[in-house]
């Protein structure tokens, strides 16, 4: 598990950069920020195989999660939402 965590810190600054690279590039919803995370961070945790000898799972999950916390952590430090979900 530590691997994981380890791998997913460093993931996590690489998958914040190419999430706002897409949400500057393309005007996309608020509400899938998220998901475009997520699935960045697998695509990233996949394609990491030469650079690490985690299993293909161990690397799904670390980009799963560094994904999650990059969009999280960009949301709430950087991000002023005001307001509700309903609009």
């Amino acid at each position: 598990m530590q691997l994981v965590l380890a791998f997913a810190s460093t993931l996590s600054v690489i998958i914040l950069a190419l999430v706002q690279l897409v949400k500057s590039t393309v005007p996309i919803p608020k509400n899938i920020v998220p998901v475009i995370g997520v699935v960045v961070g697998l695509l990233i945790g996949w394609a990491a195989a030469p650079f690490t000898d985690l299993e293909l799972v161990l690397r799904l999950w670390s980009g799963g999660l560094a994904g999650l916390s990059a969009t999280g952590l960009f949301e709430l430090a950087l991000s002023n939402r005001q307001g509700t979900t309903k609009e």
